[in-house]
């Protein structure tokens, strides 16, 4: 599991820039909340070979009140502080000390994890001291003098942080390597501790109908017929009262550890609901971190007229477009429908996750594909596949070695990939296909 290091301050202090810094991209998986102005982003990092999670908990826009402070930048700073092994308190150094600095800072105090207090914007190196000076005031340490923009400080930043993370055999289970680790995931209140308690046949979990009560991820050993399963129970929320928006951050946060350690994704959906947006945010990370997916449609036993439940299908249709090879369950969790065939949906969907398919297989599904004459062609230049081997498992990873690799465009892999889902049994899995020309570095899809 990575350890995650959170990202916390007041709006325009640099953060976005530090993340893209760190991260050394800027793609972000982005979540907007309403009420107020913010995103979320969750970046896989790299130092000198040790992974972490880098999660961007955005800017919050002070709210019109005479405590401008009191909800959303305490609970954002104490979301982040739950589930990290570092937090980078950004703070601009150009404008000084802040309410909206000290506010943060106040929250800051109480926490048990290692609080980085990064003062940006100092561009000039020589001149950093002169606008170091107050960020003493926060009391939480010395100020770190950065430019997210230049890059002055990270390096030296980043080696503090990773000498915090456990050594990375502390991070290795030393569990069966035949156990399937499954996380159930999804909103607040589509039913996941229900189905917990229903699938492990106890009340381990403490259900409540109030969205977020459920406060730490739970595992639990389940052993079927000779196989032994984990079950990750992802948590909602520290307290019911927490606004919407902050239970969100905390189910993708707890959702987000789960899903690493997983290698079968249960997203519950709430089919009184449909699948919402969120939902498919959800199945994207899953799918990203390379977790097989099946789409429990949970509440079905509400949806009473025909017109109800097409309208459920429809959304769950137009919401995994990209991904229509997820299998899919009605169920109940409250009266049990259906509960006892997702064990066979977890197993066929782990088993596809860890196939192989042999190099002569894959080569005359090839064969096939030249045969039926589609490709890609630039002027004089034609894409033409020469050969095909699996290079990974878990999820299956494709290489192709192909005469001209910038010919290949995201239609064609999506057409290569329907192909060999064809022709081979992948349901419930991502797979994962490559692109190389002989000497030439793989060009993931």
């Amino acid at each position: 599991m990575k350890p995650i290091v959170a990202i916390v301050g007041r709006p325009n202090v640099g953060k976005s820039t530090l993340v893209n810094r760190i991260a050394q991209t800027a793609d972000a998986i982005v979540h907007q909340s309403r009420g107020v102005t913010r995103d979320r982003s969750y970046h896989d990092a790299d130092w000198n070979g040790r992974e972490f999670t880098l999660v961007d908990t955005g800017g919050i826009e002070p709210l019109k009140s005479e405590d401008i402070f009191s909800g959303s930048i305490r609970d954002q700073a104490l979301a982040a502080c739950e589930e990290a092994s570092a937090i980078l308190f950004v703070a601009d150094g150009t404008t000084g000390v802040t309410e909206e600095d000290e506010s943060v800072a106040r929250m800051l105090k109480h926490v048990k994890v290692p609080v980085f207090l990064l003062v940006n914007k100092l561009d000039n190196p020589e001149r950093e001291a002169d606008n170091l000076w107050e960020f003493y005031s926060l009391g939480v340490g010395e100020p770190i003098p950065v430019s997210a923009l230049h890059g002055h400080g990270t390096g030296d930043l980043l080696d503090d942080i990773v000498a915090l993370f456990p050594d990375e055999e502390e991070l290795t289970e030393d569990d069966d390597p035949d156990m399937i680790s499954v996380a159930i995931i999804g909103r607040p209140n589509a039913g996941k501790s229900s189905l917990f308690n229903k699938i492990i046949g106890s009340d381990r979990s403490i259900v409540s109908n109030v969205a977020g009560t459920t406060r730490d991820a739970i595992d639990t050993i389940v052993e079927r017929n000779g196989r032994r399963y984990r079950m990750v129970d992802t948590a909602g929320i520290r307290k019911k009262s927490t606004v919407y928006e902050n239970i969100e951050y905390y189910s993708m946060v707890r959702g987000l550890r789960a899903i690493d350690r997983a290698d079968v994704a249960l997203l519950v959906i709430d089919s009184s609901v449909g699948m919402t947006e969120q939902d498919q945010k959800v199945a994207n990370l899953a799918i990203e971190r390379g977790c097989a997916l099946v789409i429990l449609l949970n509440k079905w036993d509400l949806l009473t007229t025909d017109r109800e439940r097409e309208h459920m299908m429809e959304t769950v249709d137009r919401r995994m477009t990209l991904a229509p090879w997820a299998s899919y369950l009605r169920i109940s969790a409250l009266t049990g429908r259906s509960v006892e065939k997702i064990w066979q949906h977890i197993d066929a969907a782990a088993a596809a996750r860890a196939s192989k398919v042999s190099t002569s297989k894959l080569n005359q599904m090839l064969t096939e594909m030249r045969e039926f004459g589609h490709t890609v062609v630039d002027g004089k230049r034609r894409l033409r596949m020469h050969y095909v081997t699996q290079t990974g498992s878990k999820p299956p990873t494709f290489t192709f070695f192909v005469n001209h690799t910038d010919l290949v465009n995201d239609t064609y892999k999506r057409y290569v990939e329907n192909r060999m889902r064809a022709a081979f049994d992948f349901k419930g899995t991502p797979i994962r296909l490559r692109f190389r020309k002989k000497d030439q570095k793989a060009k993931e899809a």
